[in-house]
C-alpha cells in the first residue's frame, strides 16, 4: 500500500504536467441578420485560454491563438479569359468541389511564424493553404495558377480576409480578435474556429457556430426562391412583363 500510495505520489505531477489547456471561446453575435440596409458587421471574438492547475506555465513560450472564421463550401466554376482578334473570350476554366464561400483569419503573429507548411495545410491555417478541391484533372502548375485567381478574385470581393497580428492576448489567458463582415456575405452556416498553438504544436482547438441570415422582405424573397421556384420564378416573369408593359405605356402617353 505505501509503494502504491508512493507512486500515485510521484505520478500526479507528471500527468498534471501532461494535461493539456482548454479553450473557451465567443463571439459577440451568434446570428447576424441581412437586411436591405446592412453594410456589414464587425464581428467580435474572445475567450480564455484555462490551463491545467489554473497556472500560466513558467519558462514556457508565449503560445498564439489562431481564430479562422469560414463560410459554407460551394462549388466554383472558374473561367480564364483570352483576348482573341482583339475580343475576349473565354478559354481555359476549372471547377472548385467544395470552396469556402468565406474565409478570414487572424492570429497573434504571421502564420508562417506559428507553424510550419505541413500544419498550415492540415489546419488549412492562411490563404495559400485552403484546401480547394478541384474537380478538373489539369496539371498541377494549371491547377495553382487558378487557385491562386480564385483567393485572388474572393480577396479583392472582401470575402477572403488574413490579418496577421490582429489577435490581442492579455496575460497570456485571454484573447480578442475583430474580423471584418462585408456586406456582400453569403447567407448560411458559419464557423468560428480557435487554435492554441506553441512551438508550432496546436496544443487546443474550440469551435463555435455563427448564422448568417436574411431579414425582412429580403428573408421572404429568398425563401419563396427555395420553397417554391417555379412559382416563384413565374411571378418575377409576370411581374418584369407587367412593369414593362406600364413603362411602354407611360413612354408613349409622354
Amino acid at each position: 500500500m505505501r509503494a502504491r500510495a508512493a507512486l500515485l505520489v510521484v505520478a500526479a505531477p507528471l500527468a498534471m504536467g501532461q494535461a493539456k489547456p482548454v479553450l473557451v471561446p465567443d463571439v459577440s453575435q451568434r446570428a447576424i441578420d441581412i437586411a436591405y440596409s446592412f453594410t456589414g458587421a464587425d464581428l467580435l471574438l474572445f475567450g480564455a485560454i484555462l490551463y491545467p492547475g489554473g497556472r500560466v506555465p513558467v519558462g514556457e513560450k508565449p503560445a498564439d491563438i489562431v481564430v479562422v472564421v469560414k463560410g459554407p463550401t460551394q462549388s466554383i466554376l472558374l473561367r480564364e479569359k483570352e483576348k482573341v482578334a482583339g475580343i475576349w473570350v473565354n478559354a481555359a476554366s476549372a471547377r472548385y468541389r467544395s470552396a469556402p464561400s468565406f474565409y478570414a483569419i487572424a492570429s497573434s503573429r504571421p502564420i508562417a511564424d506559428i507553424v510550419d507548411d505541413r500544419a498550415r495545410a492540415i489546419y488549412e491555417l492562411g490563404l495559400d493553404s485552403l484546401q480547394l478541391s478541384p474537380v478538373s484533372t489539369a496539371a498541377p502548375d494549371v491547377q495553382q495558377r487558378f487557385g491562386r485567381g480564385l483567393v485572388d478574385l474572393k480577396s479583392r470581393a472582401g470575402l477572403y480576409l488574413e490579418n496577421p497580428r490582429a489577435v490581442e492576448i492579455t496575460d497570456s489567458v485571454l484573447y480578442r480578435a475583430r474580423v471584418t463582415i462585408p456586406a456582400r456575405v453569403p447567407v448560411g452556416r458559419f464557423t468560428a474556429e480557435t487554435f492554441l498553438i506553441r512551438d508550432g504544436r496546436v496544443l487546443a482547438a474550440a469551435v463555435r457556430d455563427i448564422d448568417i441570415r436574411k431579414s425582412g422582405f429580403e428573408r421572404f424573397v429568398a425563401r419563396a426562391a427555395e420553397r417554391a421556384g417555379l412559382l416563384y420564378g413565374a411571378v418575377a416573369v409576370v411581374l418584369s412583363v407587367g412593369l414593362g408593359w406600364i413603362a411602354g405605356a407611360v413612354a408613349r402617353r409622354f
